[in-house]
Parts: structure tokens; sequence; C-alpha cells
């Protein structure tokens, strides 16, 4: 399914305010979504365009720098085409590989009538009963565990096309696809358009989420394609949900899209801005009560539509971003407290931990039919090691398909895994993980581990 994640964003002084677009006859129950805090790993899309630039571009001098800082990292899937018939397939298939991987996807739906107002991402449902259609047939397919739904990117922060009687419509719209998706999957974490900081007012983002239900809702999503600061959203989005709160509607959070707000502001246009970096990773540890998230909504490196096809990923503009930015964290293993009750007595392990300049990994396998994820944990010994190779055999008929946060050698038999640049370096007593998936049966947890 083509991508199309390029979305024309606005600064606060490039668009006129919309008279009465705020909660125009509109008189909603306040409350029915339940806006608990999110937790878990999200998801990787091992089919995204830039894992497919990666494989397909081993050589180019630009590819260890997006392999290791883009395309290692979760980031949205986007659902912008109108194709009611397929659309419940496609959710299902990509939902159900995030299930089976235990992990949470990201789904952006943008397919509003009157898209982005006829600008580069125009598009859409022909019309909004067509669009009820579609997100009904959407909802089909996003099964009972956790997902998140950016629901409209744009559909509320900019009305400047639409007359009081559209917008009116256009909210009555989003209302019902929320309460939709929430009937699809009582577990979905839906998140309507907040817009961004320099854009609306916190009030009047408020009012025009009221006008578009974001009580049957979890939140809002802000910065979407644009580059404001982390900590700008976030003082933004206390404003919203104080706005929020003082119409009677609690419990609403924020997610914040951080996919390229690391380096300078300014124009919004970021195919003609090589000052941009890629922001704070995908998590769900915020440590922030009032954020659920923060999320890669935009890929980093597709375009804007400014210099290049609205949606198309391109390679400079992915090396522009991630160029000089922090590398991805590294993963510590988990702390436990002892055991109140003294631990039976056990035989010592045939294979002792790893000493000096070693390194130990470990296996972990998500099986579905016809294909799996393997999440590989590498520990270093008493001394840090500065790189390291896991060898992994598979069985008959199994091969890997996509890897993240490694080096593949070979793709079915014995495969072997080398560091990549920023995860090579493991202190002493610490870990990092990697991860594969693959067509067939998994591997054992069995793996060997050498330290460069």
């Amino acid at each position: 399914m083509a991508i199309l994640s390029s979305l024309r964003r606005r600064s606060a002084a490039g668009v006129a305010a919309v008279a009465g677009a705020t909660a125009v006859g509109v008189c909603l129950a306040v409350g029915s979504a339940s806006a608990g805090a999110l937790s878990g790993s999200l998801y990787r899309d091992p089919s995204s365009a830039v894992i497919r630039w990666v494989a397909a571009n081993p050589g180019d001098s630009r590819t260890a720098v997006i392999r290791d800082k883009i395309a290692s990292q979760p980031q949205a899937r986007w659902f912008a085409n109108f194709n009611p018939s397929t659309v419940q397939s496609e959710v299902s298939g990509f939902v159900g590989a995030a299930n089976a991987a235990q992990q949470i996807p990201v789904l952006a739906v943008y397919e509003i009538t009157n898209r982005d107002c006829g600008g580069a991402s125009a598009g859409g449902a022909p019309d909004l009963n067509q669009y009820q259609t579609w997100v009904s047939n959407f909802a089909r397919g996003l099964g009972n565990q956790t997902v998140i739904i950016i629901l409209e990117t744009d559909s509320l922060a900019l009305l400047t096309c639409l007359n009081s009687g559209e917008i009116n419509a256009r909210n009555q719209a989003i209302s019902t696809a929320t309460r939709t998706i929430k009937s699809g999957n009582p577990n979905a974490k839906v998140y309507l358009d907040g817009g961004h900081s320099t854009w609306n007012s916190a009030g009047e983002t408020a009012n025009r989420l009221r006008a578009a239900g974001v009580q049957y809702a979890d939140g809002f999503f802000t910065n979407v394609s644009n580059y404001n600061s982390t900590s700008s959203e976030a003082n933004f989005g206390r404003a919203v949900i104080s706005a929020l709160n003082g119409m009677g509607i609690s419990g609403k959070r924020q997610v914040i899209d951080t996919s390229r707000n690391g380096g300078a502001s300014g124009d919004w246009c970021g195919d003609d801005n090589t000052d941009r970096r890629i922001g704070q990773y995908p998590t769900t540890n915020t440590n922030d009560n009032n954020i659920d998230a923060y999320l890669w909504v935009k890929p980093p490196g597709e375009a804007d539509g400014c210099r290049y096809t609205a949606g198309s990923f391109q390679p400079d503009l992915a090396f522009s971003l991630a160029n000089g930015a922090p590398n991805p964290p590294t993963t510590a293993p988990p702390t436990t407290a002892p055991p109140t009750t003294a631990p039976p007595t056990t035989a010592p392990p045939t294979t002792p931990p790893p000493t000096g300049n070693g390194c130990l990994a470990s296996v972990a396998i998500n099986q579905w039919t016809g294909g799996f994820t393997a999440s590989v944990t590498v520990t270093a010994g008493s001394a840090a090691i500065n790189g390291w190779t896991v060898t992994i055999t598979l069985p008959g008929g199994a091969s890997v398909t996509g890897t993240w946060s490694a080096q593949a050698s070979g793709t079915s038999g014995t495969v072997r895994f080398t560091n990549v640049g920023y995860n090579g370096h493991v202190d002493a007593g610490q870990s990092t993980s990697f991860g594969f998936q693959g067509s067939g049966t998994g591997p054992s947890a069995t793996a060997t581990c050498a330290a460069s």
C-alpha cells in the first residue's frame, strides 16, 4: 500500500483564525473513553519505506546513518488510500503482525473528505457517507489488543476551506469515527487533531476538540509533520488539557510527534531545510502524566510536497535528519527485587556466565502462522565489549525477512548478526538488543555470542 504521510503544516502567522469554528450547535455528553496511560513497546513496521530503501542500498554512503537512527525505530503506518474493499484486510495484517510481536502498532488515519483543504496532500473519501463506510471497514481489522490511532491530521486545526455547515458535518464525522473505532476495538487508543503549539490557541484547540467528540477519545495529538520542540508542545498540551477540564472534559492525554523536532524550527517546509534533526526516539515512557507517548507519526525522510512529491521517501532528507543526531538508547538489563523467600537450591548452570571480554545472547520468539519475530538480548560479561556477533541457526524452510539494530549475514541456515554503529559498545553487565522478522518457524532459544 502506498503510504501518504506528507502533510501541509501551517504556522500561526500563516493561518487565519476560523470565526465560529467552535462548538456551534453541538451538545455532546461528556466522557465515555478511558484515557489511562499507555505502556509497552511500539511496533516497528518491517515493510516501511525507509527499511526497503536501506535493504536496496547497502553500499550507499548514507545507509549506515539512516539504518541506525531511523530504520531501527518504530514509526506510524499511514492509511491514506480510499480503499473500502481492502482496508480491513490491510489493517488486520498490520495489526496481526504487531500483536504477534507483542508490540503496539501506530496507525495514522488520513482519509477525511476534503483532506488538507486541497493542498499537497489533497484527497480523502469522496464524501462523508463513504468516509464512514471506510472507517467501519477499517475498525473491523483492528483486533482486540492495544493499538494507537492518530485520527485525521489537520482535520480540526485546518478549517479555512470549510463553511460553518461543513465544519459541523466534519465534527460529526470525526466523533462518529471515534466511536466506531472504539466499538470495533475497545482497547484502541484514539487521539484527535490538536494542531501544534504555534498554530491555534490552546482555548481554540480545546473548543474544536470538544466539538469533534474528544470526550469519546483518549486525547489528542500535536506536532505531526512539524518541528516545534517537545517542551513547547508539552506546555501547549497542558494548556489544552486545562481548557478541556474547564469544559467538564477530564482525563484526556496528549501524544507528541517527535520525528523531526530535534533541530531548528522556523519555516515549515522540511523538503527545503537542512537544519532539522530527528527528536526524541519513540517511546511510551514519557515520565509525564499528561503525555501518553512520543511517536514518529511523520516518517523521517518522507517529503512534504515542497521540493519532492508529497509522501515520497527521500534519502537525502532522511540523512539530513539523522546525521549528527544522538544514537538510540541501549537497554540495560531489568532490575528485580530480591525474592521474599529463599529460592530452591539448583544445580549450577552448565554454561557459565561470560567473563572477561565475553557476552551472552538470549532469544525470545513470537510465532504466528507462517512467520515469527525474534527479540535478541546481548549481555556483556565482567568487562565492557566494543563489538559483538550473534550466531543463530534457523530451522529448515525458515528465512530472515527483515532485521533491525543489527546487520545480518545470510538469510537462512546459520545466520550471523553483528552490531551496528551505535550498539557495539556494551558496558560490563549491561545489555543491548536487536531483532529480526522471518518466515516459517522461528529458531530455538539457542544462540552463541562472540565479542570483538
